[in-house]
């Protein structure tokens, strides 16, 4: 039975079950699977049809790939940019674009900089299970503890209605993805317009919240996420080992990290991988908590759900992702344009600002979640003075035969000292749908019998 089919049967058996102490009232949940996808977007397209209607489908699989492949094509080869936005026009279309995209144009459009905008797909599906249960979370999903835990949410979007900006960075956090390994380089360009290596590493991705989907998240794991560093030679032989809370950052139950060092020659606790803590994957041009455009707990600001806008975003760039060369996408200030796709989406603008009396280096972050998938796909951050210092872009695509999506690789601009990198995007080739290693290799003692002694 197809997604389509089985909408109705879905809403139908959640709303007329006993109802539930409800986080929105039951009218509202009921819009979802009808004016809403199960997920909570609009299943409409905007006035002028430049956004079209959720296509439940998902997203075609094109000709020419290879059933089982880990080899994504493009589902669209022969479309055409609809229009290119430049430095010459950028103004017109600027209630389109978020902060950090104008700021972009305004330093860089007279040194080429543009964006070229297709036409917008929203073939974005996830598995019926999780549509299912992000219909009962609607009504008995609540946050407890100053927004700190979750209460009552199956595996699936836990606040597909969002009331609050806390709600909709809590939906990103535990967003649904499938187990997957990559290689990847990470670079950043530097002032003088010339590309430094920081890291290659192997990275292998597991998902335990989404293995029981029946049973309430409660004290499960989200994600665990294993690097082994291979390059540059200082670096090879490090392990970074993330253990990721799928709903509870109260003190003592959130995020465990370790590190094996090679120069300690063992495994160590490393509280110190989160929030604004240098990233050396990035060489330190972004902070831990900048990965996947925003990761870690939310504690130290306060959010604010502004609401939707139609903005332009990076979408469906698979010849970036697993075509090209690195090295032929990193241009002296920015990436090259004429190798990634933008598209109009409906997202959610979430800001936050730093409460009084925590520390971070960012005073406010304003993130741009898609409505289809609720990842994050930009995000803009000041610093203490207010004044814009960095940007981020996530260049994602759906995995139209895994119900799944993929957004590994991720981009930061520094306006301040000139300098942008670009990680996760994998070595052609070197990307892999699902993992074949143990669960010991998520463990310490695993870290412990790879390390290099």
């Amino acid at each position: 039975m197809t997604i389509r089919n089985t909408l109705a049967a879905i809403c139908f058996s959640i709303f007329t079950a006993t109802p539930v102490l409800a986080a929105v009232a039951p009218d509202q949940a009921a819009k979802l699977g009808k004016e809403l996808t199960p997920a909570g977007a609009e299943m409409a397209g905007n006035a002028d049809g430049s956004i079209p209607a959720w296509n439940p489908d998902g997203t075609p699989v094109p000709e020419g790939f290879v059933a089982g492949s880990d080899n994504y094509i493009d589902p669209y080869p022969d479309e055409k940019p609809l229009y290119t936005i430049d430095g010459s026009n950028w103004q017109d279309y600027a209630d389109n674009l978020t902060a950090g995209s104008i700021a972009l144009f305004e330093k860089f459009g007279a040194d080429g900089f543009k964006m070229h905008v297709y036409p917008t797909h929203r073939g974005t599906i996830r598995p019926e299970w999780f549509y299912a249960n992000s219909i009962k979370n609607a009504t008995q999903a609540t946050l407890i503890e100053g927004g700190q835990k979750i209460e009552g949410n199956l595996p699936g979007v836990p606040f597909p209605i969002p009331e609050s900006g806390l709600e909709a960075i809590w939906n990103h956090m535990i967003r649904y993805a499938e187990d997957a390994s990559v290689v990847s380089d990470v670079y950043y360009v530097g002032a003088n317009g010339k590309p430094i290596l920081a890291t290659t590493g192997s990275s292998v991705s597991v998902f335990p919240m989404f293995k029981n989907p029946d049973e309430v998240v409660g004290e499960a794991v989200w994600g665990k996420l294993r690097i082994n560093y291979d390059a540059p030679p200082r670096r090879a032989g490090e392990i970074l080992l993330v253990h990721e809370p799928g709903a509870d950052y109260t003190k003592g139950k959130g995020r465990k990290a370790w590190q094996y060092l090679v120069g300690q020659r063992r495994v160590r606790l490393a509280p110190a991988v989160s929030f604004d803590t240098p990233n050396p994957a990035v060489a330190g041009t972004s902070t831990y908590d900048d990965a996947f455009i925003y990761n870690g707990s939310p504690e130290r600001y306060d959010w604010e759900l502004v609401g939707k806008k139609e903005l332009i975003v990076p979408a469906g760039n698979y010849e970036m992702i697993f075509q090209a060369n690195i090295e032929d996408l990193l241009g002296d200030k920015f990436l090259n344009p004429d190798m990634i796709r933008w598209e109009k989406r409906r997202v959610w603008v979430v800001d936050s600002r730093l409460k009084e009396g925590s520390r971070h280096l960012y005073s406010r972050r304003t993130f741009y979640l898609d409505e289809d998938s609720w990842a994050a796909w930009s995000s803009d951050m000041y610093d203490g003075r207010d004044q814009l210092w960095r940007v981020q872009f996530a260049y994602p695509v759906n995995l139209y035969d895994r119900a799944s999506g993929f957004g590994s690789a991720y981009g930061a601009y520094d306006l301040l000292q000139n300098i942008y990198n670009l990680s996760g995007k994998p070595v052609p080739g070197k990307y892999k749908n699902g993992v074949t290693v143990k669960e010991k290799y998520f463990t310490p003692e695993g870290m412990a019998r790879r390390g290099i002694r």
